[in-house]
C-alpha cells in the first residue's frame, strides 16, 4: 500500500504541472491583466511597462509560469488587484465552501445510497419507478431554478431557513444551500447505486450467500452493498472537487462568500492572480480526492490488493 501511494503521488506531479500550466496559459496568454487592472482607462506606456515588470509579465510565458510555481512552493499565490494577498482570500473562502461541500456530500451519500439500495432491491416495483422518475426530474432541473425555488419556499414563504447566508456562514445556515448544491449529485448517486445493486444481486457470490442461509440483512450489507459501492465511491470522490469548483451558482443565490463567489468576482473583473490561485488549489483537491478513492477500493473489496 505504501509503495502504491508513493507511486500515485509521483504520478500526480505531471498531472498537476500540466493542469496548472493549461490554466495559467488560458488566463495570462489569452488576456491582458494590465488592461484589466485599469478597466476602461488606458494607462500610459511607462506605467504599463513598470507594472508588467513588477508582475513579471515582460518575460516569456514559460518563465512566467516557472516564476509562479516557485511562488506557490514558497506559499505565495500572488496579490489580487485590490492589493490583498490571494492567500488571505483563500483563508476566508475555502473554509466556507468546504463546509458547504461537506453538507452536500453528506446529503448526497446518506439519501442517495439509501434510495439507490431500496430501489435496486425492489427493481420493477412502484418504489423503483418512483425513484427513477424523481431522479430524472432532479437531473433535468437546472441548479439556479431549484435553488431559487427552494430559497423562496423555505426561506421566504415558510421561514424555515435564512434566504441569505450571513458572512460567517455557520453550518446551520448552510444546510439549505448544501441540499441545493448536492441535488443533482444525489440523483446521479441514487441511479448509480441502484444500477450497481441490480447488477451485483445476480452475481454468484450473492446466490452462494443465499444458499448458505445467511440472513438477508447480512447478505445486503456485508456482501452486496460493499461490492456495489465501488463505482459509487468513485463518483463521489471525483464529485468533491466538482462541487467545490461548481458552487458558483449556489453561492450566488444564497450570497455565500466562498470559492465560487471569489472565482466569479475574479472572472468578472479579470483578476488573473485570484482565478489562477483558486483553480490551482481546486486541482490539488481533485487529485487528492482521486487518491483517496483509489485507497478506499481495498477497504470495500478485500480482493483488491496494491503491489
Amino acid at each position: 500500500m505504501g509503495r502504491y501511494t508513493l507511486r500515485r503521488l509521483l504520478q500526480m506531479i505531471p498531472v498537476f504541472i500540466g493542469s496548472t500550466f493549461l490554466i495559467f496559459f488560458m488566463v495570462y496568454a489569452l488576456g491582458d491583466p494590465v488592461a484589466a487592472l485599469f478597466g476602461d482607462k488606458a494607462p500610459d506606456p511607462a506605467t504599463a511597462a513598470r507594472i508588467r515588470k513588477d508582475l513579471y509579465l515582460d518575460e516569456p510565458l514559460w518563465r512566467q509560469y516557472a516564476h509562479y510555481m516557485g511562488q506557490i512552493f514558497s506559499g505565495h499565490f500572488g496579490t489580487a488587484f485590490n492589493g490583498q494577498p490571494v492567500t488571505e482570500l483563500m483563508a476566508s473562502a475555502f473554509p466556507v465552501t468546504l463546509r458547504l461541500t461537506l453538507v452536500a456530500v453528506a446529503f448526497e451519500m446518506a439519501l442517495g445510497i439509501t434510495l439507490g439500495v431500496l430501489s435496486g432491491l425492489r427493481r420493477g416495483r412502484g418504489l423503483d419507478t418512483s425513484v427513477l422518475l424523481l431522479t430524472l426530474v432532479v437531473v433535468s432541473v437546472p441548479t439556479f431554478v431549484s435553488g431559487t425555488v427552494l430559497q423562496y419556499l423555505f426561506g421566504v414563504t415558510w421561514g424555515w431557513a435564512r434566504p441569505s447566508v450571513s458572512p460567517e456562514a455557520p453550518l446551520n445556515e448552510l444546510l439549505l444551500p448544501g441540499v441545493v448544491l448536492g441535488l443533482v449529485s444525489l440523483a446521479y448517486t441514487t441511479r448509480l447505486t441502484r444500477t450497481s445493486i441490480v447488477e451485483n444481486a445476480r452475481a454468484d457470490y450473492v446466490r452462494t450467500a443465499v444458499a448458505k442461509g445467511l440472513p438477508r440483512h447480512r447478505i445486503v450489507t456485508r456482501h452486496l452493498l460493499r461490492n456495489s459501492l465501488i463505482p459509487v465511491v468513485t463518483f463521489i470522490g471525483t464529485d468533491i472537487g466538482a462541487l467545490m469548483g461548481g458552487a458558483i451558482v449556489t453561492e450566488r443565490i444564497f450570497n455565500i462568500h466562498g470559492v465560487g463567489y471569489q472565482l466569479y468576482q475574479g472572472i468578472l473583473r479579470q483578476n488573473s492572480p485570484t482565478v489562477v490561485g483558486f483553480v490551482t488549489i481546486l486541482v490539488i483537491v481533485f487529485l487528492l480526492a482521486n487518491l483517496l478513492v483509489d485507497l478506499l477500493y481495498a477497504v470495500l473489496d478485500p480482493r483488491i490488493r496494491y503491489a
